[in-house]
């Protein structure tokens, strides 16, 4: 949900989004609409307009840099330094404005009046508009032989699902338009871009933090992108979850868990990322950053299903409150790399070192509300021996190393000592809840987040009230240092793949034929017509295998061989009808049904890889891009399915598709899972 002008507008409602299995060729996804005006429209409007300020700034400095490097004008270099620091003032203020954009975490939170610490979400990476018009129609006329013009509802069904894929709306609709993209990249990719040569489509994406423009050709760069934005989504989405509530709390740690997912999948198998975002050391920040929100989720809803009071059950909140403090501690650590210090925006470094402050404070707190409010009566220790023991055992475990006077089974059974060992953490929680308020007044970002102020107000307060409570006039005893707390989880978070698989897309160019043949990994020779008159004897070919159908043999001396028709050429059509998807019977049937005037048959024979290409790919292999070399080498099996053409860096095993039978010089594919066996005509 969005808040604009005290209003509460529903960002989720604006794009016009049908539900669909994604089966059909034509998509109905949409995007937002671009014009809507919500809080979080205007927040991507503004990044936007940023990302271009910075873009055109970036080129004016390296322009007059390289002015500066090749003038020997005393007096231009003085002139162009002057202009340096005006560019090099312009983008710092602009870098400003865009960290406090990107630290806008309120525009994501959810509007239930519940207290709870925010989120953070991260924007999408924005892009600009890629026309892939000419492109493809060169590329059909100069590698497919056919008439481009046949396939501009193809290229522009491409254009608008690309389009609508740049503003997704926050929920499920949103999260499969990206994935509906993303899946027919990878038909893309076996469509259109050949290792031998470059498609000449520049993909341009803008940083999601820093708003540095980056431009690639290869098509790995834009499916790396659109992948990120995928986490990016499931950030918003769990932010915007009403966590007073365990049904929300669920829904957001299955948000995190998969945003976490989405970038541990990119860092896995993307390397030698052109944008820092999408570099090994953020990504993984980022996937610690997604577990340890998890990890605040877990303890919210055991702090709202722990009904009773229980010695234990306090104890086993402290555990749970000192878990979160450890990852996001954890988080801190990384963010004060060299490479991410000055990049990560200062409030998320500011928000993490208060919520590591914080949750600290909490298990502080928790543990003296067990130490000093659930004391055991004699008769109740008689009654409740074995839970008596349980509890002992869980305070003996309770802390990192147990101090060595007084025993803790002396403490636990002394209330004076419990409530000298409470105030102690207590004493500590209210050291920590300090801090968190003094790191917290530190950060312009955060001083303006009404809902944290009060969260942590709140419990600071609850905390001193505690310690007045235990406190007593004639404690002259120096308060003791209390002990480390162990902390511990009933629930690990989980790194929740992509589950591409779930929308099932069609080839948007699959009138070009099955992939096992018509791809741009493959060379054949031009179309050519065959005219074949029926004789006594038949047609004198052998065919085999469905879709495209294969001439397997030729009789010698027959009809077919003297019309010029070869074995190993591959049947596209019949008397003008297209049959690349035809199965054997239904080609079968054309040519039994054929006039006294004969058929006419249209082949292409598909020649070998070029074994200099090949060795090419293999050192390709080794680049940073390996999305776009290795699919290409150890995928393109017939009856591929999309789930498999998603995956980056995993080899697969060749299967029935794979290249099994040289015919000269031509090649063709093994059938043994073919039902259709080989037959004369």
């Amino acid at each position: 949900m969005s808040l604009s002008d005290g209003n509460v507008t529903s960002d989720d409602d604006l794009p016009l989004t049908l539900p669909t299995d994604g089966s059909l060729s034509g998509s109905i996804r949409k995007g937002c609409d671009p014009f809507a005006q919500t809080q979080r429209s205007k927040l991507q409007h503004r990044r936007a307009r940023i990302n271009q300020q910075i873009n055109k700034e970036m080129r004016m400095r390296a322009g007059a840099e390289n002015l500066f490097r090749a003038t020997t004008n005393n007096k231009v270099k003085e002139t162009v330094a002057l202009e340096l620091s005006f560019v090099n003032s312009n983008l710092q203020l602009l870098k400003e404005e865009l960290e406090e954009l990107n630290s806008n975490m309120e525009v994501y939170q959810t509007d239930s009046e519940a207290i709870n610490v925010p989120m953070i979400p991260l924007g999408l990476k924005e892009t600009k508009e890629v026309d892939f018009t000419v492109s493809i129609e060169d590329f059909i006329c100069e590698h497919y032989g056919e008439d481009s013009s046949l396939y501009d509802k193809e290229i522009k069904e491409l254009m608008e699902l690309r389009q609508a894929m740049r503003t997704p709306s926050r929920n499920q609709a949103g999260l499969e338009l990206l994935m509906e993209y993303y899946n027919q990249l990878s038909y893309l990719d076996q469509r259109f871009f050949p290792l031998q040569r470059n498609l000449g489509v520049h993909f341009h994406w803008y940083d999601s933090l820093t708003g540095v423009p980056s431009c690639q050709r290869t098509l790995a760069f834009e499916k790396g992108s659109v992948l990120f934005n995928i986490g990016a989504l499931y950030t918003q989405i769990g932010a915007r979850q009403d966590r007073s509530a365990t049904a929300g709390i669920d829904r957001a740690i299955d948000a995190f868990q998969r945003a976490a997912g989405a970038f541990n999948y990119l860092k896995e198998n993307f390397s030698n990322a052109p944008s820092l975002d999408m570099s090994g050391p953020s990504l993984c920040m980022l996937v610690r950053l997604m577990v340890s929100q998890v990890q605040e989720c877990v303890f919210e809803r055991v702090t709202l299903t722990t009904q009773d009071t229980r010695f234990t059950s306090q104890l086993c909140l402290a555990q749970e409150a000192a878990r979160v403090s450890d990852v996001y501690l954890l988080v801190q650590q990384t963010m004060t790399q060299p490479l991410m210090k000055d990049y990560v925006p200062f409030s998320w470094a500011s928000m993490v070192q208060v919520k590591s402050e914080h949750f600290r404070a909490l298990s502080h707190y928790y543990a003296a509300v067990a130490l000093c409010d659930h004391t055991l009566s004699a008769e109740e220790e008689e009654e409740e021996e074995e839970c008596d023991e349980g509890a002992e055992k869980a305070f003996l475990q309770f802390y990192v190393s147990s101090p060595a006077e007084p025993p803790l089974s002396q403490v636990l059974r002394d209330p004076e000592q419990r409530r000298k060992l409470g105030k102690a953490h207590l004493r500590r929680a209210v050291i920590r809840h300090e801090e968190a308020m003094r790191v917290h007044s530190l950060c312009k970002i955060l001083r303006k987040m009404d809902i944290l102020q009060d969260v942590l107000s709140l419990t600071h307060k609850r905390s001193l009230d505690k310690y007045s409570e235990l406190d007593r006039e004639d404690d002259f005893d120096e308060t003791a240092e209390a002990p480390e707390i162990q902390s511990q989880t009933h629930q690990k978070p989980d790194i929740t793949p992509t589950n591409f698989s779930k929308v099932k897309v069609t080839d948007i160019f699959q009138r070009l034929g099955p992939l096992s043949v018509f791809c741009a990994r493959a060379r054949w020779g031009p179309v050519r017509v065959i005219c074949l008159q029926k004789r006594e004897g038949g047609l004198g070919l052998t065919l085999r295998g469905d879709s495209p159908v294969l001439v397997a043999g030729v009789v010698p001396g027959g009809c077919a061989e003297e019309a010029g028709l070869r074995e190993g050429d591959y049947i596209v059509a019949v008397d003008g009808e297209d049959c690349k998807w035809a199965k054997h019977g239904e080609v079968v049937q054309m040519l039994k049904s054929c006039s006294e005037r004969g058929v006419e048959l249209s082949v292409v024979t598909l020649h070998s890889h070029d074994t200099q290409l090949e060795r090419r790919a293999m050192l390709l292999s080794h680049s940073s891009d390996k999305e776009n070399t290795r699919q290409r080498l150890l995928s393109g099996a017939k009856g591929q399915s999309s789930a498999s053409l998603l995956n980056w860096n995993r080899k697969k095993t060749r299967e029935g598709g794979g290249v099994t039978k040289r015919l000269g010089s031509t090649f063709s594919l093994s059938f043994g899972s073919i039902r259709d066996t080989e037959a004369m005509y």
